[in-house]
């Protein structure tokens, strides 16, 4: 059965996209009862108490599920080298999310070739103290190969599917395929660009046609375009008969 998690990176509520959502209570509490997923990113800028991931678990449904985004310590400063300890308190912050916690982001920086002793290493470290969902989104062309990806499956990781595309492979979800990640930042222009009325249908389609997990994060939020768009496809998904959240599906 295909599982389709649809939102954006933050849950803020632009002006424009207010009348599609209830008018009482806080902006995710707001979002979680139209949206059933969110992306996590304010984790990359700054550690977050146990005491937030908590209170965030505990305003949403049941069926809502965070993905957080690792830190930039982890994958910038230190590019995943000799990161345990900050991963290690990463891990025991979103653990509070218990079952409302979706995959980890981890988004390298485009100037991260690919290594293997240091890529693999990190990962390895990552799926001994983690089990659940990982999703990586690399940003450097030498990442996009059939080797990289084999490795990648070995380690039950996905390799998201972005647009823009670093290269034509980049659009494609890869590596382990339980999960496919899709993070859509916006096309012409990154973070800002709406997604055409076409370009959102065949990206229902797509995202129908999987079995098993599926994630699509808007992250062209700086206008607000983001909103707007994971709404159109969230109640396109329950046109074609995809498995919407039952909580939401009085908002479709």
């Amino acid at each position: 059965m295909n599982k389709a998690m649809i939102g954006t990176a933050g849950w803020s509520i632009p002006a424009k996209a207010g009348d599609a959502f209830p008018r009482e209570g806080s902006h995710l509490d707001r979002y979680s009862r139209r949206l059933p997923a969110v992306e996590i990113n304010t984790s990359f800028y700054r550690p977050h108490r146990p005491s937030t991931y908590e209170r965030w678990a505990n305003t949403v449904p049941p069926e809502f599920r965070f993905a957080v985004k690792a830190p930039k310590e982890i994958t910038h400063s230190r590019r995943l080298a000799q990161a345990e300890e900050p991963l290690v308190q990463f891990l025991g912050e979103v653990a509070v999310l218990g079952a409302k916690l979706g995959p980890l982001l981890v988004q390298l920086p485009p100037s991260f070739a690919f290594s293997a002793p240091v890529v693999l290493g990190f990962l390895r470290g990552l799926r001994d103290r983690f089990s659940g969902a990982v999703a990586c989104e690399p940003r450097h062309r030498s990442w996009f190969t059939d080797e990289v990806d084999g490795a990648l499956a070995v380690l039950r990781v996905a390799r998201v599917a972005a647009d823009p595309a670093v290269v034509p492979r980049a659009a494609e979800p890869a590596g382990w395929l339980g999960l496919r990640y899709f993070r859509l930042h916006g096309s012409p222009r990154m973070y800002y660009s709406a997604y055409s009325a076409e370009y959102l249908a065949t990206l229902t389609r797509r995202l129908a046609g999987y079995d098993g997990e599926t994630w699509c994060t808007f992250d062209n939020t700086a206008e607000g375009a983001a909103t707007l768009d994971a709404l159109t496809v969230y109640r396109g998904l329950a046109g074609l008969d995809c498995e919407p959240c039952p909580v939401h599906r009085d908002a479709l």
